[in-house]
């Protein structure tokens, strides 16, 4: 109980750490003479717009009312531009709440524009993590801070560390396995805490992690799927930042994605094993083996599965489009998107179906050693 609590102890100074550490590309120009802040719609007007068709374009005129920062309760004319485009256009109503962006004087007295730029979600954001911290720590109490502890790290590490790494041009494959590595050894003992049950999880994920990553590597290759294939992609580009491997990048991120739920499979069959264990002390190491095969079977059914609905639920939309316009099945499963979720599917179920055994393999091994 020592060591978990220093290790604890230590993963929150490094969350800490991390929470304050820059990521280099803060932009003070997006600041300068600017203020984000929220605001509640009074009332719109809409005589400034144009539709054609499902398209709307033009701009919304808006009334509202600033309820943070120095303007704070001041009654302003923000505008609304709609280009057209669905996906990132909105719609005000009496009521919302807006993210307003209050361009400013050098002075900082004087507001020289207001711009309504989306809705405000950041208090609804905060109010669920909330919500989902309290019911984790509720539920499991001390397992269900560390693994609070665990989310927090994970996310800062991403943020902090391997998105910059990827923007600087460091080796996508070897950054993203070392942040990956990291955040699991970081992961799985805190939740499972220093002893045999957290080795043989750490094991087994890590053995399954990087089977996966060699898979990524290999069908990638063959699959030929360029990284511009990814939305956003080409917006790197554009911004300037030309020495990226977006293909690297990509095959980075397959690995990166089933990493949660190899560890999920690895976590569930080291638990298991070290009940049936403590439960059943003279079990042989053969009997451990075995019946950590049983238990390790309906996993990997229900998990691969699990990673279809994952993968294939994001894109429900261009299946639809597809289907719409009689698109032989052919051309869906070649095109370059499509092969990369299949890709993405099939290479994440290949690390489950690996990790069950190999866990259940090295807990039977770890389980019974002091006994051999």
């Amino acid at each position: 109980m020592k060591k978990d609590n220093w290790f604890v102890f230590v993963i929150g100074l490094a969350t800490l750490a991390l929470f304050f550490v820059p990521t280099g590309f803060e932009n003070s120009l997006l600041v300068k003479d600017i203020q984000y802040v929220r605001s509640t719609v009074l009332s719109v007007d809409n005589t400034g717009l144009d539709n054609f068709s499902i398209v709307t374009t033009g701009e919304q005129k808006l009334t509202v009312r600033i309820d943070q920062g120095t303007f704070k309760k001041e009654i302003l004319e923000a505008t609304n531009i709609l280009l057209g485009q669905k996906k990132i256009d909105k719609m005000f109503v009496p009521g919302d709440h807006a993210l307003t962006v209050l361009r400013l004087d050098p002075s900082h007295k004087k507001i020289l524009e207001v711009r309504a730029s989306d809705y405000y979600r950041q208090d609804l954001e905060w109010m669920l993590f909330a919500c989902f911290a309290l019911f984790l720590v509720a539920f499991s109490r001390f397992i269900g801070l560390k693994a609070l502890l665990s989310f927090v790290f994970t996310a800062l590490s991403f943020w902090k560390v391997l998105i910059p790494f990827y923007l600087r041009g460091y080796p996508p494959l070897l950054v993203a396995m070392c942040i990956v590595l990291t955040c699991t050894v970081v992961i799985t003992l805190l939740v499972a805490g220093l002893n045999r049950k957290g080795l043989v999880a750490l094991l087994g994920t890590t053995t399954g992690i990087i089977f996966t990553a060699l898979m990524a590597i290999g069908f990638g290759y063959y699959f030929k799927i360029p990284g511009t294939s990814q939305e956003f992609s080409e917006s790197l580009l554009y911004t300037g930042f030309m020495n990226l491997n977006l293909s690297e990048i990509f095959i980075s991120v397959i690995f990166i994605s089933s990493a949660g739920a190899v560890m999920d499979v690895s976590m569930d069959i080291a638990a298991a094993l070290d009940e049936i264990s403590h439960r059943l002390p003279n079990l042989s190491q053969m009997e451990l083996m075995k019946s950590g095969f049983r238990i390790a079977s309906p996993i990997i059914g229900s998990m691969t599965t699990t990673l279809l609905f994952a993968y294939s639920g994001s894109f429900m939309f261009a299946f639809m489009a597809f289907m719409a316009k009689g698109t032989p099945l052919t051309c869906i499963v070649n095109l370059n998107y499509i092969s990369a979720e299949i890709l993405h599917t099939l290479v994440g179920s290949f690390g489950l179906v690996l990790v069950a055994p190999l866990t259940a393999i090295i807990g039977s091994m770890l389980y019974t050693y002091r006994k051999n």
